[in-house]
Order: structure tokens, then C-alpha cells, then sequence
């Protein structure tokens, strides 16, 4: 049983962002400041990442805890209301990611996946690893 109305499930649905979420919006807004430019949301790549830097083949996902299923084999059992429907849905987008990841691995690119949460409380630690992976890659003949 839902504890909301259907009409406030609906507008709490609704409110729920595909892109441009507040974590990604930090990182972006943080690795624009520091002189990175990078394409969000791009179509041509395939997933279409939250940020790809092309030059250098990377691709960054900000996932949200909840729809990417972190720590699924623990927190799937805390889902309560429409759980069928949940638990089916966040398969399938764990094993969409998968599949993501290792085609653009296939394709040469390197993948960066941030949890939205990771984001938020240890910024920097995703924008360290983003700035070494780009002078890796910079370095490198591989591009």
C-alpha cells in the first residue's frame, strides 16, 4: 500500500530529473572552473554519458544510488510498495550499465561512473580521479 495519494506520487515522480541533476551540475560547474571543457549528454556516444571529454575517450556517469541499485543485494530487500515492478526496473538498469560500460570499453573508451551521492559528500575525490585519468590519457599515444 503507497502511503501517498496518486496525485502526489505522481508529482513526486515527476519531479524525479534524467539529467542534470544537483550532483552533476557540482561536478560540471567544478570541472569547468578548473579549465576542463567536455560535452554533456552527448547522443553520439553511445549511453550518452552525463559528461564526455572526446579528445581523450572518456566517459563520466553520475548514477543515482536508487535507480543504479548500489549495494542491490542489500537494499532491494527495503523496497516495499510496487517491489515486482521496482526490482525489475533496477535490474535492468544495472545490466544496461554493464552493457554500456563494456561497449564503450570495447570502443576505447574509458568509463568513470560516480555515485550521486559520492558526488556530493567527496567532490574532490571525483574530480582528482577525473583530472588524472584526463593527463593519463593525455599522455598517452592510445587516442
Amino acid at each position: 500500500m503507497d502511503i501517498h495519494t496518486p496525485e502526489q506520487r505522481r508529482r513526486n515522480m515527476q519531479a524525479i530529473r534524467s539529467t542534470d541533476t544537483k550532483a552533476e551540475i557540482k561536478l560540471r560547474k567544478n570541472l569547468w572552473s578548473l579549465g576542463y571543457r567536455y560535452r554533456k549528454n552527448d547522443k553520439r556516444i553511445f549511453g550518452k554519458p552525463d559528461l564526455s571529454f572526446s579528445n581523450y575517450k572518456i566517459a563520466v556517469f553520475v548514477d543515482s544510488e536508487f535507480f543504479h541499485g548500489r549495494n542491490w543485494d542489500t537494499a532491494k530487500y527495503k523496497i516495499k510498495t510496487n517491489s515486482e515492478f521496482w526490482h525489475n526496473k533496477i535490474d535492468r538498469n544495472i545490466n544496461r550499465d554493464i552493457q554500456v560500460n563494456k561497449i564503450l570499453e570495447e570502443q576505447g573508451w574509458y568509463v568513470l561512473r560516480f555515485w550521486d551521492t559520492e558526488v556530493s559528500k567527496n567532490l574532490q575525490y571525483c574530480i582528482v580521479t577525473t583530472e588524472r585519468l584526463i593527463n593519463e590519457r593525455k599522455k598517452s599515444n592510445k587516442i
